[in-house]
Formats: structure tokens, C-alpha cells, sequence
């Protein structure tokens, strides 16, 4: 079987996605301060961090700023979101940048001289990634963790039906449409809806519900997994390796 890479993630949907929707993620400053209150409880001294998917790196920023002894390894098989990422961390020595493809099981190759990671979050990355490749990448992102390390995954699950993915995508772009308006109000109503609904990257999304997920954290041996946010389907979702280093 051939190997599995990612290739969707052109320049300009990195852009449009920076520029024109990561603004207008419903409740975007509440889902870093649940997230940031989970780790501030189950692993208060986080000596290594990964940002997986990281994107422009929201959520490893995020922990940087709150925890400044921290080392925050940040990897994407994006170029074009690695570039904005660099533009936003400058030479920071506390940060290292990866290029990976976690749509392979090769992408853990780039961290062999690594040490085990305390806290390993992802934003809105995985849910591209087929059913068996998500089983697969949280198992390796299980071995990557030290004792008592936590993981976290801010992510775009399914529905339960079509009627209520319906309602999210109408809840969705009422965002975008109030984020546009104070943003760029000479944008057309349509053109931000033809936007949303025709994306490159829908296609590209391969849902799974978030018991499903769940349940495949337990069955790795995740502790403690458990949903603790969720708004339609944007949720933050994960669990910890063991009771050890980070225990309260």
C-alpha cells in the first residue's frame, strides 16, 4: 500500500482560512481558557508541549504566553501555515518547527531526538484523516506523551444527523457574516455563504462523531477522556496517559 501524504493545503486556502475564518470560530477565547484551565490543573509545569496541526500555532502561542519556561514544539505538513507561524514566533528560542505529514506514520520521525511531551494539543487538524488513520494517530501521539501527559483536540466532529449539521453550518456562517461585517463590510452576504458552502477543503473533511473518538482514546488507554467543551460540532475533546507527574 502506498504511503499516505497531505497535499490540500494550498497558499490561498491557508490564507482564507487565517484571514477570513479562524476569527469567526464561535467562542474561540473560551475554548483556550477551558483548555488552558485543564492543563493549569493536570500538569501545572508543562516542560514540553506539541502543537500538532498547528496551523498559525493559536494554541501553542497560547500556552507559551502562560507558561514561559515551556518549550512548545510546533509541526504541520503545511508550508504556507509554517510560514505565518514563523511570522508570529520570530526567533523565539523556547520554539522548534517541524514540517510533518501526520497523514503517515513516518511524521513521528521528525521527533526522535525529542523528549516526551507533558501536553499535546491540536486544533481543528485531525478530522481530515480517515477512521483508521485517527485510531493510528492517537495511539502514536499515546507513545509520544510522558507519564501523566495530557491530550487535547480541539476538532471538528459529526453530527448526529444531517438536520442538525445543518444547523451548525447556519450557525457557522451567521459568524462569519457578523466577523466579515465588522472586518471587510463591503462583502457581499453571498459571496461569504458561496465561500462557506463551496471551500476547497470540504471535501477534504472526514467527520467522526465525538463518542466515537472518545471511545477510541479509552480503548488506547487514555484516563479521564472526556468532552469539556463543545458547540455543535466544534469541540475540545481528550484525556491523560497516566497519574504520575502531573498529578494535583
Amino acid at each position: 500500500m502506498s504511503e499516505q501524504h497531505s497535499s490540500w493545503q494550498t497558499k490561498e486556502l491557508a490564507q482564507t482560512f487565517l484571514d477570513g475564518v479562524r476569527g469567526a470560530i464561535p467562542a474561540a477565547n473560551f475554548q483556550l481558557e477551558v483548555l488552558s484551565k485543564i492543563v493549569s490543573v493536570w500538569c501545572p509545569l508543562p516542560s514540553e508541549v506539541l502543537d500538532l496541526g498547528c496551523g498559525d500555532g493559536a494554541l501553542g502561542r497560547m500556552l507559551l504566553d502562560v507558561y514561559p519556561t515551556t518549550h512548545v514544539v510546533f509541526a504541520d505538513f503545511s508550508e504556507p501555515m509554517l510560514e505565518s507561524l514563523r511570522k508570529r514566533i520570530g526567533d523565539d528560542q523556547r520554539t522548534t518547527v517541524i514540517k510533518a505529514d501526520f497523514a503517515s506514520p513516518t511524521w513521528k520521525e521528525g521527533f526522535k531526538a525529542e523528549k516526551p511531551f507533558d501536553v499535546i494539543v491540536s486544533g481543528f487538524a485531525i478530522h481530515h484523516q480517515p477512521d483508521n488513520r485517527k485510531k493510528e494517530l492517537y495511539s502514536e501521539i499515546y507513545r509520544l506523551l510522558s507519564e501523566g501527559g495530557i491530550f487535547l483536540n480541539l476538532e471538528h466532529v459529526s453530527s448526529a444527523t444531517s438536520s442538525v449539521s445543518a444547523l451548525f453550518d447556519s450557525f457557522f456562517v451567521d459568524h462569519l457574516l457578523r466577523f466579515h461585517g465588522d472586518t471587510t463590510p463591503n462583502k457581499a452576504k453571498q459571496e461569504i455563504e458561496e465561500a462557506y458552502y463551496q471551500r476547497a477543503d470540504k471535501k477534504e473533511n472526514i467527520l467522526a462523531s465525538l463518542e466515537s473518538q472518545c471511545q477510541w482514546l479509552r480503548d488506547i488507554g487514555f484516563q479521564d477522556v472526556d468532552c469539556f467543551f463543545k458547540i455543535f460540532e466544534l469541540a475540545l475533546f481528550g484525556g491523560r496517559k497516566a497519574y504520575n507527574k502531573c498529578r494535583p
